[in-house]
């Protein structure tokens, strides 16, 4: 976020305090079994962020962020799929094993 314009990470924030409220397909848009995109249009520019539901624990549903992009093409890369899916995997294993040091 701190690499680009302020104005449009202003937006971004402000999108997802709005995607917070309301479930809007404009602002998440699914992409594959386990991965969304959070998207923000700023002065003809296609901001996404790749995310995950985190549902582990049942009182809290977190959603991270994997990474984010300037989307240049219609059809999301392949290539950053498979980037946010690989760091959900890490993101969940570092979770489990985190929490079995706990127990």
């Amino acid at each position: 976020m701190r690499s680009i314009d302020s104005k449009a990470a202003e937006k971004i924030l402000w999108n997802i305090d709005c995607a917070e409220q309301t479930n809007d397909p404009r602002l998440f848009k699914k992409l594959t079994g386990d991965i969304w995109e959070f998207r923000t249009k700023y002065k003809n520019l296609q901001y996404r962020l790749l995310a995950f539901w985190d549902k582990t624990q049942p009182e809290d549903t977190l959603v991270p962020a994997t990474h984010g992009i300037i989307k240049k093409i219609d059809k999301m890369p392949s290539k950053e799929i498979e980037k946010a899916n690989e760091i959900r995997k890490q993101y969940l294993l570092q979770k489990r094993s985190s929490h079995g040091a706990k127990k």
